[in-house]
């Protein structure tokens, strides 16, 4: 993989993420009955910070979910054969409130069709809005964002990559593209 370029520093992270906890606030306004869940594994740090963001801006704390959407995946035979499944952690009642799922990336819109299904397991919120840390196109279900922090053009031989202290050692986003070697080989 080749690293074309750093499109978010921490710096820009952490604006993203207070600009969109004051439009969640603003959308909803104010925090009465919301909730949000975060999707495994960087939506859950985001949804993290997103909440500490919405305490600097309302002194109240809002709880925090995280979903595990490894079973839900339509995917997952082409995943592994035998997939990894994380503990969710939803230890509050979602029916009726006004849940906002956090994700790091919104790609074709199948991780959230599958956090979706995984939801309504746990209940029938009053809403669910959609925060993303980035949206990078190519919707392949009709999926669409209610908060974004950056709207990145990609083409289909990039990637975007969410890097976060919690789980990467940095906070950036980066877009890098497959090698001509990654291509033949079928690597990464």
């Amino acid at each position: 993989m080749i690293e074309k370029a750093k499109i978010l520093d921490k710096e820009a992270i952490n604006r993203s993420l207070m600009r969109i906890a004051h439009e969640i606030v603003e959308k909803n306004k104010g925090i009465g009955g919301l909730c949000l869940v975060g999707i495994r594994n960087r939506g859950v740090y985001l949804a993290q910070r997103l909440a500490g963001c919405i305490k600097k801006i309302e002194n109240q704390e809002v709880p925090v979910g995280i979903l595990d959407i490894t079973l839900y995946r339509d995917d997952l035979t082409l995943i592994s054969s035998q997939p990894v499944v994380h503990k969710t952690e939803i230890d509050f009642d979602i029916q009726d409130k006004v849940l906002v799922l956090v994700d790091d990336v919104l790609y074709t819109g199948r991780t959230v069709r599958a956090a979706l299904d995984a939801l309504i397991d746990f209940g029938r919120p009053q809403t669910i809005q959609l925060a993303v840390l980035v949206d990078r196109g190519h919707r392949e279900l009709p999926v669409r964002a209610d908060f974004v922090g950056k709207n990145i053009p990609t083409s289909l031989k990039e990637t975007v990559e969410v890097r976060l202290e919690e789980t990467d050692g940095a906070d950036e986003v980066v877009i890098v593209e497959k090698s001509n070697e990654d291509a033949i080989y079928g690597t990464k």
